[in-house]
């Protein structure tokens, strides 16, 4: 029913788009003939806005694939450099949920490993709302920092990398079969906020698919048992995300893109210190204000990758991300 109702709602917009299309070029006309300059203008106006919505359209349509309309999970995991890695994992935790939040989008924060002076080793957090996974499923990469470090005494220059994983929510529809007697379930005491009892009891949970080496952890909820079961859901769903990728490999296997979107490759690189620019080393997309894209406006970056997924071209600069 609710993809029934989404099918609807785009017919629905799509006639309605192309009868106010249609009215604006019988505006036109009628303005010519009748030398009305002011008529002509007003829809050559309404012309420029529905130009505008037509490449909003443009990018929802490339939001096509098997589970681009899921929710999704979206990890992120800081690299070597201790607490100055720990603070971009924690930087780059926030530009995704203010993101989000700009984008209706409901957050839960999962599971979440604190730094020991600041910022975080790791945090998954879920992604809820339509085509979430569509939107941040080429945010998965390493992600790459440079800038004046506040935790350096001598004031130096810092590059620091985290990594970013998104896999799509899977719901009871798709079955994933997964032998018990392949996965290791490990108990720990949570981490963070949360009160005595998340700090004394070991209620988080960890599964690691040993054939695979995927692990995912929750520790979320202040049962044990609850987790369990969160965790098991998100190991379906990275599962179902690896095969989804070896399709994709397997459709795509002599396009070259594909080398730039997967774990372990550098898709974008953050550039506080000495200019100011984040830039895109997939398709080139360029941003003059870093803290604009830090504080979620990542939008445009996300379009262009897109795009460049599936016509494998790309190249903007964005001069404003608001």
């Amino acid at each position: 029913m609710r993809e029934r109702q989404q099918l609807d709602d785009s017919i629905t917009s799509v006639r309605k788009f192309e009868a106010s299309l249609q009215e604006n070029i019988d505006l036109i006309e009628l303005g010519e003939m009748e030398d009305d300059q002011e008529i002509v203008a007003v829809a050559e106006a309404s012309l420029k806005e529905m130009l505008n919505e037509a490449n909003r359209r443009q990018v929802e349509a490339m939001l096509s694939g098997e589970a681009d309309g899921n929710d999704t999970y979206l990890e992120v995991h800081s690299g070597a450099g201790g607490t100055e890695s720990q603070d971009w994992a924690n930087m780059l935790l926030r530009m995704y949920t203010r993101w989000a939040e700009r984008q209706g989008f409901k957050v839960e924060v999962l599971e979440m490993h604190d730094g020991e002076e600041a910022g975080i080793k790791s945090a998954t957090i879920m992604v809820k709302g339509h085509n979430a996974y569509g939107w941040l499923k080429t945010e998965s990469g390493v992600h790459r920092l440079v800038r004046i470090s506040p935790y350096d005494s001598n004031a130096r220059r810092h590059t620091s990398f985290s990594s970013v994983w998104v896999y799509p929510v899977v719901d009871d529809s798709i079955n994933i079969e997964i032998n018990e007697s392949d996965c290791r379930i490990d108990t720990y005491r949570a981490s963070g906020s949360g009160g005595q009892h998340i700090n004394t009891t070991d209620s988080a949970v960890r599964i690691t698919h040993i054939p695979s080496g995927i692990a995912v952890a929750c520790q979320q909820e202040r049962s044990q048992h609850k987790n369990k079961a969160k965790a098991w859901d998100m190991l379906r769903s990275r599962l179902y995300e690896v095969e989804l990728e070896k399709r994709e490999a397997a459709a795509n296997a002599e396009a070259a893109s594909k080398t730039d979107i997967g774990w372990g490759h550098q898709i974008r690189s953050y550039v506080l210190q000495p200019y100011q620019m984040v830039k895109d080393l997939r398709t080139g997309v360029e941003s003059s204000a870093p803290s604009d894209v830090l504080d979620g406006a990542i939008s445009p970056f996300m379009e262009a990758a897109l795009a460049h997924r599936i016509s494998g071209k790309g190249n903007a600069v964005v001069d404003d991300l608001g």
